[in-house]
């Protein structure tokens, strides 16, 4: 498997960076990761960092490859969930550390994507952003029944409610796991938290799988960037993971 690959975590215009992110490589599959732990509620980064350690445990645990990615990605996110209930049971509701999230399980010329609220995935071709995972967020139901424009979304008041998480209620959150996405010599995967892809449009998401001259770090950095001057001076911590396959 050959593969190319970055990530970013900046803090943006706040006191904490709540944001925990990670790639975890081997031989036969990868795993990108990110979490963002929700900023009203307290211990976000709490949240953040134990769902991710738990998934990130699990995967290195895993025979690689995973033999079944999708019933993977489901236990993974529901333990996470569990882990992440747990640090709030003590807690009135308001007060209970939640996390969004989104993993990518990369194998096989395949990805396999699950998330939980509005951290994103997006896969990258030819220029183009030719896939996205669709946010757990009330604009986009919005925008799934044609009663508003995805420009419309991008100020509308209620941009930031998001319908489910990982953490709160004990109930395992609704998550969106996807079936195989094949992969070309060439693609970008990006998995993000929404201060990245916030303000940022899907064309400057693509220019990062366009600019071979650069690494892909430099790219990833560079929408970063962009994402941080576009959202100032209200941004919020902007991080993300990013892989390039190469092929087998």
């Amino acid at each position: 498997m050959r593969i190319e690959y970055a990530k970013v975590s900046a803090l943006g215009d706040r006191s904490d960076n709540q944001d925990r992110a990670a790639i975890v490589v081997a031989e036969d599959a990868a795993l990108m990761l990110v979490f963002d732990g929700m900023g009203g509620h307290a211990d976000g980064a709490l949240a953040a960092e134990t769902g991710l350690n738990i998934i990130q445990d699990m995967f290195m645990a895993v025979t690689l490859p995973v033999f079944d990615p999708q019933g993977f990605l489901y236990t993974a996110l529901a333990r996470a969930h569990d882990e992440v209930v747990k640090l709030g049971a003590d807690l009135t509701v308001d007060a209970r550390p939640r996390a969004t999230c989104a993993i990518c399980l990369i194998q096989e010329c395949g990805s396999y994507w699950g998330h939980v609220g509005d951290s994103r995935i997006y896969q990258m071709r030819s220029g183009e952003v030719i896939s996205r995972s669709r946010d757990h967020s009330h604009v986009e139901v919005l925008i799934q029944e044609g009663a508003i424009t995805e420009e419309e979304a991008l100020d509308h008041p209620m941009r930031n409610f998001v319908e489910c998480c990982i953490g709160g209620d004990a109930a395992v959150p609704d998550m969106s796991i996807t079936a195989k996405r094949a992969l070309s010599p060439g693609d970008v995967l990006l998995a993000c938290s929404d201060g990245l892809w916030s303000g940022v449009s899907d064309e400057e998401m693509a220019e990062m799988a366009t600019r071979t001259s650069d690494s892909l770090a430099e790219n990833l950095k560079a929408l970063s960037v962009r994402a941080l001057h576009v959202n100032a001076p209200y941004s919020d911590n902007t991080t993300g993971t990013a892989l390039r396959w190469l092929g087998e």
